[in-house]
């Protein structure tokens, strides 16, 4: 709660809830209205924590006829001349968070337990198979209220997600929901709307090929800010809170504003449309008063991180506009494809940052700095072992010894790191994963960094710019920190900072891949 009594949602998934407690609501039931005004099953990829469970609670409420719940919203004016408004229809609501999926038969335990509640209320069926049952339900449901059934499936892949790691209970989850949801094609005469949500597409699971009709409308227009948080809302809904978290951090209320936006802000789900904001970052942000990386607070994927580090991806395309991919591949997710882009997108790790018309390709990236290094913070110790907090390798102890001019403290967490390296596997080569800490490291290091600077003779591997100190690194791999520093100086990468008063390290760095050591460190000081 914040000034006023003011409520900030942070965490509520319930229509009926948000709006019973009062809190405050960012209005999006004109999307609501446009959505149940037509008879296509609706299909919508969002990230986790997106609002995704909110929006089918809402669209639940609309079909059971709760119109009490949407007093003064978009949608009650929208409805206002309709004289079939606000009916009541019978709604099958498929709940698949919050559920453990290890175990080989959790699926169809969830699908049994969520039948059975249907039961009692319809009427027991004499039938065995869940899909039977589930006709049964739905030809029931039908005949008692003389209205078809409204199906809404919330983060239907997450029993596929959580067992990536495990081929043969994805293959087991694909087949139960095969059988399934066949039924919703097999029904369609007892069925009045379809609204599936996921995190991910997965090509070859039956939803999607069942529902010839479906309508995919994660990447459309009309629909690209459905879920999260434009600018213009966040500005008419909280402007005492954000009031607040200026006050709280001392700031003005335009360097809060630009604070939220480069931290929370710059999703993307249509070329044309909106960036918006992570709506759970975002108003726990708010509520707290703080900055924070709330959204990998969640926890992000173990298999995501391990599966890019195993592709042998170069994680420095995160930032050096080289990640393109097409609207088919961003849609399409197929657990058997080696690319991880389609689902780093999909899952949110990266966003639409530009579009090629003529190409029709589009240009991903990090979508905010939430995002950027809780990612790579999530992504390093992939690469090497002892990096937490205190090892003496973290990034703190790092920023700590660059603010104040250690190089040889600095040379002593470069050698740490690059020992921890694991030894090279069939799947990915040592030079991956030793250019791969390089970036990680430096990128870690946010502000002061400038990764692969251009000058006007080449390119700089990296520079470190702290209030007293300029640090100018090149690394090598099986050369020598001679040559390194030559280059430095061949290059005159050190005279764009010939009038800067700060004090300037040249430093060369060579790596032996053979021993995988830190083999030489050499520093010149201008």
């Amino acid at each position: 709660m914040t000034t006023d009594g003011r409520k900030i949602p942070v965490g509520i998934q319930s229509f009926e809830k948000m709006i019973e407690s009062r809190n405050l609501y960012v209005d999006k039931t004109a999307y609501v209205y446009r959505l149940v005004h037509t008879n296509a099953p609706y299909f919508l990829s969002r990230p986790r924590r997106f609002g995704k469970s909110l929006l089918l609670s809402t669209i639940k409420a609309y079909w059971e006829g709760r119109k009490e719940l949407f007093s003064g919203l978009k949608i009650e004016e929208l409805e206002k001349d309709n004289p079939d408004a606000w009916q009541s229809y019978p709604v099958f609501y498929f709940d698949f968070n919050g559920k453990n999926y290890q175990n080989g038969q959790a699926l169809e335990t969830v699908l049994d337990s969520l039948l059975s509640n249907w039961e009692d209320i319809w009427g027991a069926s004499t039938e065995k198979g869940l899909e039977e049952r589930f006709k049964k339900l739905l030809r029931k449901a039908s005949e008692q209220t003389g209205r078809r059934c409204v199906i809404l499936v919330d983060e239907y892949d997450k029993p596929l997600l959580e067992t990536m790691e495990s081929s043969d209970l994805v293959e087991h989850n694909k087949a139960v929901f095969k059988g399934f949801f066949s039924t919703l094609k097999s029904e369609d005469a007892n069925i009045q709307f379809i609204f599936i949500t996921g995190v991910t597409k997965f090509s070859k699971v039956s939803i999607f090929s069942d529902l010839n009709q479906l309508r995919d409308i994660s990447m459309v227009s009309d629909y690209s800010e459905l879920c999260g948080i434009t600018e213009d809302e966040l500005k008419h809904t909280f402007m005492p809170e954000i009031e607040a978290l200026a006050k709280e951090q001392e700031l003005t209320g335009e360097e809060c504003l630009s604070r939220l936006k480069q931290t929370y802000d710059g999703y993307l789900f249509h070329e044309k449309g909106e960036r918006v904001y992570n709506p759970y970052s975002l108003l726990t942000a708010l509520a707290d008063r703080e900055f924070g990386a709330y959204w990998f607070a969640t926890g992000t994927p173990s298999f995501l991180v391990k599966r890019l580090r195993r592709s042998g991806f170069d994680p420095r395309k995160f930032t050096d506009g080289t990640l393109y991919a097409n609207k088919r591949m961003l849609t399409d997710y197929r657990d058997d494809n080696p690319d991880p882009v389609p689902l780093l997108y999909q899952t949110g790790y990266l966003t639409i940052a530009g579009f090629d018309k003529r190409k029709a390709s589009y240009t991903l990236a990090f979508p905010n700095e939430e995002v950027k290094y809780g990612f790579l913070e999530n992504l390093l110790p992939e690469y090497v072992t002892g990096v937490s907090a205190g090892s003496g390798m973290d990034i703190l102890t790092l920023t700590e010894y660059l603010e104040n001019g250690k190089t040889e403290d600095i040379r002593n967490v470069f050698q740490a790191l690059f020992a921890g390296i694991p030894y090279p596997t069939n799947e990915v080569p040592f030079e991956h994963d030793f250019q791969a800490v390089v970036y990680i490291t430096m990128t870690l290091l946010g502000q002061y960094v400038h990764c692969e600077q251009h000058t006007s003779l080449g390119r700089i591997d990296c520079v470190v710019e702290t209030k007293n100190y300029i640090y100018l690194f090149e690394f090598k791999r099986d050369d020598s920190a001679d040559a390194a520093l030559r280059q430095i100086n061949d290059m005159h990468y050190a005279d764009k900072y010939a009038a800067d008063k700060r004090k300037l390290y040249k430093i060369g760095v060579n790596f032996d891949s053979g021993t995988r050591q830190l083999q030489e460190w050499k520093v010149e000081e201008r």
